[in-house]
């Protein structure tokens, strides 16, 4: 595995990882709905590409792998798995590497939080956040 591999899969690892949990194996539909968020959205367009690059073996190894990760949330090695499929389709097409890194955002892209809803809360990233009454936080 060439080291530009293993770098663009960790750079795309979190946008697979919020694809895989927010659609499971619904990710490899194409249509795409304006609720897509500026996470999920990528990742869905990343493995739609492996996706539609792979022969039936690839693609059902895949949609396993995504269909395990998306039950088992929290568990690294599920998450792992996606990560090893996309890894096996990017070596074996030369052109696949390049299509996913341009699916990537740019460094420096502006993300777009959107909170809706009673006490809601919006964050591109965040420590603790409490919208109960009452609530005792401890260190």
């Amino acid at each position: 595995m060439s080291a530009d591999i293993g770098q663009l899969v960790e750079q795309a690892g979190p946008y697979l990882a919020t694809a895989v949990s927010a659609y499971g194996v619904a990710v490899f539909a194409r249509g795409e709905g304006a609720g897509v968020d500026a996470t999920a959205g990528p990742g869905r367009r990343m493995l739609q590409a492996v996706w539609l690059r792979q022969d039936e073996r690839g693609r059902e190894a895949l949609a396993a792998a995504v269909r395990d990760a998306h039950a088992a949330p929290d568990d690294a090695d599920a998450a792992a798995a996606v990560r090893q499929q996309v890894k096996r389709a990017l070596r074996d097409d030369v052109e696949l590497p390049a299509e996913l890194a341009r699916m990537l955002p740019a460094a420096g892209e502006t993300v777009k939080v959107t909170a809706s809803g009673r006490r809601s809360i919006a964050a591109q990233s965040i420590g603790t956040a409490v919208t109960g009454d009452n609530a005792t936080i401890r260190p």
